[in-house]
């Protein structure tokens, strides 16, 4: 009986699923269209059509990918955020309503900040008081806090957050008034700060909680319909659940923690390009994540992605950049990218100065671009790489959907073209170039915005449509060579195949370096390990083996923000001398110098506890160099000729390790279709990778 781990993912458009036989290492490749209305049934389908094609065999495990997280805090219709209140310090009721002095839009007079998750009506304070150093002023009134419980429990609240002064330091507070309001409201979800954000700054810290006690009933709900679904179809397995941080985390465990996992599924693409960057031996990678609705970009500098701790959610874009302060505060580790709405499914259009636009709407799943005759009107992206020829006209997905070419020229016609004038193929040109420019962005973003040259990185392309662009952006950034891995449009879910478990946790310390006792620094360094440890025994037993990798956040007296330094272990008396050393080298490369004798502060610890699992075993095959058999040809509109040219087709299905495609030339195949520009060579590698490199 054969062995499988599954993983699936649900997009704008697609639900995709890769199961990984154990035994041989073969991979299952699977697409369904999502269906948004209820994104649960794509993905039954999908798992339904797996076990059916596969037959009997035994799945230890299913991982998945989500956005409902992400979805709820936009304001996604069916997913309404349920009734929430924080209970916190007297004095400190509108602190999530008050923020930080941070204007998302500077010039506007009428700008509004972003509705609090909690009114006002449901924001109790409780008269008690921690000091700075964890003393306790002021203790907690039983009654007081039966009186809270009693008010919550009238009011129907769904979940409460619990978060009040100093409690980073010292928790005894909030545990307590937890313990009352577990015995009182008996209905209600429940979080503390010190279990979601042990860290100082109130407002952050308070935002997390909320945020995280908003999504306890949706997340909870999700899973454990997710979990009925799973043995209603036969599948008698542990559920995982992709973080934003890249790790992956049992289904309980992301149940008491769902703001861990609100960028759940960009997330998957990044790790992916990591292990694949491995596999190949390419440390220095730029991932290019296009699929239906956006295009995402990502960076790996020695094979490890850049990861952030805070990020804000609900908010605003602009230009592939968050607006600092349009959102929701969040403090948990998160895959730094830079994201944009270029999909295939994003919408072209002409606003009232005549100019033509793409996006942000995005035609989804449903009803798509107009060429899959779903009753979508609107010109797409897809629909204008269709006109000029770089799509099979006939079918997509092995012809799983047939496709429209006549509903494609109808839309652009109708939208575009009476409007501006022109003709239809000048129309979806000036769509490609667009969407082209707003990619190119957000690649820019994540690399000469973070110091980095791009023209010493390998652009790494994927999702369904990436491949179809990648040529053409690394044109605009001088990227001198792209690889393609073996299913693109299904990468991101493979990439939850390679991740490992992960958890992570933080301790306050705020002292000086000179204050800091090496003894006790080393002796939280053993209590969060074993903390960790338990953890991850929770979690799963079938690891390979485990890490347990510690940071600390450090920062010059009177500085507003930290760096994070790794801490090199086993801990001894000259570790806080290299720590301070690491830190001003850290400091001198990000802002480009340092305080010579400046007074370091240490303000936490951190650890990554990490259960390392058994990874997809790729065989490589020995380098043949043979003809590349096209298929066919078709016409094909390249931007560089400004006209259409006699282009030949491949199937990549056909090419074999060390086969070389030379530009222009098209490959097909089942999840995506790859465009090799003029002065392009594209030659497949042993893992049967498209690597393309520029022609000199």
């Amino acid at each position: 009986m054969r062995n499988f781990r599954v993983s699936v993912d649900v997009g704008g458009t697609f639900t995709d699923l890769i199961a990984l036989n154990e035994d041989d290492g073969s991979l299952v490749n699977i697409k369904v269209p999502t269906t948004p209305k209820n994104p649960a049934r794509g993905v039954e389908e999908a798992l339904q059509e797996f076990l059916t094609s596969q037959g009997r065999g035994t799945i230890s495990s299913v991982i998945h990918a989500t956005t409902i997280a992400a979805n709820a805090l936009t304001g996604q219709m069916g997913l309404e955020l349920p009734k929430t209140s924080l209970i916190t310090t007297k004095g400190f009721r509108d602190i999530i309503e008050i923020g930080r002095q941070r204007r998302h839009q500077l010039y506007n007079l009428f700008m509004q900040k972003p509705k609090p998750l909690v009114p006002r009506r449901y924001r109790y304070i409780v008269d008690e008081r921690i000091s700075a150093d964890g003393e306790i002023i002021k203790p907690l009134k039983h009654d007081e806090i039966v009186d809270v419980a009693n008010k919550i429990h009238d009011n129907d609240i769904e979940a409460v957050a619990i978060g009040f002064l100093n409690s980073y330091i010292n928790p005894k507070h909030e545990l307590d008034v937890k313990e009352i309001l577990n015995d009182v409201c008996l209905n209600s979800y429940v979080t503390t700060s010190y279990e979601v954000s042990s860290e100082h700054r109130e407002y952050e810290r308070f935002s997390t909680t909320v945020v995280n006690a908003c999504l306890m009933p949706i997340i909870t709900t999700y899973i454990d319909d997710f979990m009925k679904m799973l043995i209603r179809i036969g599948i008698k397995s542990q559920l995982q659940v992709m973080l934003s941080s890249g790790g992956i985390a049992s289904g309980e465990t992301v149940k008491d923690l769902p703001a861990s996992i609100i960028e759940s599924g960009p997330a998957a693409g990044v790790i992916a390009a990591s292990f694949y960057g491995k596999l190949v031996g390419i440390g220095n990678i730029l991932s290019f994540d296009m699929g239906g609705t956006t295009a995402k970009a990502g960076i790996l500098k020695d094979y490890s992605p850049e990861v952030v701790t805070e990020y804000e959610v609900g908010g605003k874009y602009h230009i592939g950049r968050i607006v600092k302060g349009s959102g929701y505060p969040v403090r948990f580790p998160f895959i730094d990218l830079s994201e944009c709405s270029a999909g295939g499914g994003t919408i072209a259009w002409v606003d009232s100065g005549n100019a033509l636009r793409v996006g942000p709407l995005s035609a989804g799943a449903e009803p798509g671009p107009a060429c899959y005759g779903k009753g979508g009107e609107a010109p797409t992206v897809t629909d204008a790489n269709l006109l000029l020829g770089r799509l099979n006209p006939e079918y997509l997905l092995g012809g799983k959907i047939k496709i429209r070419q006549d509903l494609s020229e109808k839309a652009v016609r109708n939208r575009i073209c009476n409007v501006l004038g022109g003709g239809v193929v000048e129309a979806s040109s000036g769509i490609i170039r667009i969407v082209n420019s707003s990619m190119s962005k957000i690649l820019r973003i994540v690399s000469i915005e973070r110091g980095y040259d791009p023209r010493s990185f390998t652009l790494m392309a994927f999702g369904g449509a990436g491949p179809m662009h990648a040529c053409a952006l690394a044109d605009d950034l001088g990227i001198l060579s792209v690889l393609i891995p073996i299913n693109p449009g299904l990468f991101s879910t493979f990439g939850m195949l390679t991740a490992d478990f992960s958890h992570h946790s933080v301790r306050p310390i705020m002292k000086g370096a000179d204050e800091v006792d090496v003894n006790y620094l080393k002796s939280l360094c053993i209590e969060m390990e074993e903390e960790g440890r338990k953890i991850l025994d929770n979690e799963s037993t079938h690891f390979t083996k485990k890490h347990f990798t510690f940071y600390i956040d450090a920062r010059y007296y009177g500085q507003a923000y930290e760096l994070i330094v790794p801490v090199q272990k086993p801990i001894g008396k000259n570790s806080l001398r290299d720590l301070i050393k690491s830190f001003q080298e850290k400091h001198c490369l990000t802002y480009g110098y340092s305080v010579d004798n400046g007074r370091v502060e240490i303000v936490n610890l951190r650890l990554i506890a990490t259960g390392v699992t058994s990874k997809p075993s790729l065989r490589k095959a020995n380098i043949e160099v043979k003809e590349s058999i096209k298929t066919s040809s078709r016409q094909v509109f390249f931007e560089e000729y400004d006209k259409f040219v006699e282009c030949p087709i491949y199937a990549r299905s056909r090419l074999g390790a060390g086969n070389v495609v030379n530009g222009p030339s098209i490959i097909e195949q089942y999840d995506s279709t790859t465009i090799i520009y003029p002065h392009w060579k594209a030659t497949v590698d042993g893992f049967r990778n498209l690597l393309i490199n520029r022609c000199s």
